[in-house]
């Protein structure tokens, strides 16, 4: 299934894609009501949910409603870098040392940073380095810890598309990227969460990331260095993964700051990976008041 969370008549619900259709969870009052909710009500929830989209006759068109992020406040967003070889070599290519990680680099975004699939992101007063990064990006369905690589996917909801918007001068004038990841806005992902068994691999998926219609990115996830069950299993050794947390998976070759390509205002950015769809957004000079 696709799970998405919409705004019908100033309302906000979570349901799944159906085509051009969506079957609105709304119709079973024991599914809950929010996206977090349903996720850590685990297996109940989408046992519940799997059968209202393979009976339900109750339909809502897409075209009718607001598509937002699908989770509206994630309680964790974690992010991986330098974790494509490709990447690896276009920033040894520009003159940086660099070695290939021996164990994920890992970097917080802040959770006010989520944005819509769709929503504008803004460009900082601050800076004219904005950059982007389309990645793969795992949901994870169940609280856990110490989980090893061979049962990894057990604790995986599914999968979504992000975007690492990245302010490239705050990033890198400090050891730590955090704060440079994090400017509100600059975390958009969706348009869906695909529940695992959905994917037909995680690690053979096609990349694609657009700049008003060009192609800065393409790749496959089977460069990655370290895959989705890899970090899992390196994450839940040092804290507890809960339901809801993001985590980036890492971006291939093809980002701006290589070659000064920044993004500026009315540019758009377009994310596409197969399986799973694409999240478009446009560049935006940060508003006078948020």
């Amino acid at each position: 299934m696709k799970l998405i969370t919409f705004e019908i008549e100033n309302e906000i619900q979570i349901g799944a894609l159906k085509e051009d259709r969506i079957v609105p969870f709304s119709q079973n009052s024991e599914i809950p009501k929010d996206m977090l909710g349903f996720l850590e009500d685990g297996e109940k929830a989408l046992d519940r949910a799997r059968d209202l989209f393979e009976t339900s006759k109750t339909f809502i068109e897409s075209r009718d409603v607001k598509i937002l992020k699908p989770i509206l406040r994630p309680p964790k967003i974690i992010a991986i870098g330098l974790n494509y070889a490709d990447h690896l070599a276009e920033i040894r290519a520009s003159g940086r040392e660099m070695e290939t990680p021996e164990v994920p680099m890992i970097f917080n975004k802040q959770s006010l940073s989520a944005n819509g699939p769709y929503d504008d992101i803004h460009k900082p007063f601050v800076s004219d380095k904005l950059d982007y990064e389309g990645e793969l990006t795992i949901v994870i369905g169940k609280k856990c810890r110490h989980v090893s690589k061979d049962n990894a996917k057990e604790v995986i909801a599914g999968y979504t598309i992000g975007n690492d918007i990245s302010v490239r001068d705050w990033q890198l004038r400090v050891p730590t990227f955090t704060i440079g990841k994090s400017f509100d806005t600059h975390c958009p992902f969706g348009p869906s969460i695909v529940t695992k068994d959905d994917i037909t691999d995680p690690h053979k998926l096609d990349l694609v990331t657009e700049v008003n219609g060009e192609i800065r990115q393409k790749s496959n996830t089977k460069h990655l260095i370290f895959n989705c069950y890899d970090i899992v299993e390196h994450l839940s050794t040092a804290f507890t993964l809960e339901p809801g947390d993001l985590i980036l998976t890492g971006t291939p070759s093809g980002v701006g700051v290589v070659d000064n390509l920044f993004l500026k205002h009315g540019d758009t950015v377009k994310v596409s990976i197969s399986e799973i769809g694409f999240i478009k957004n446009k560049i935006v000079n940060e508003p006078l008041e948020s």
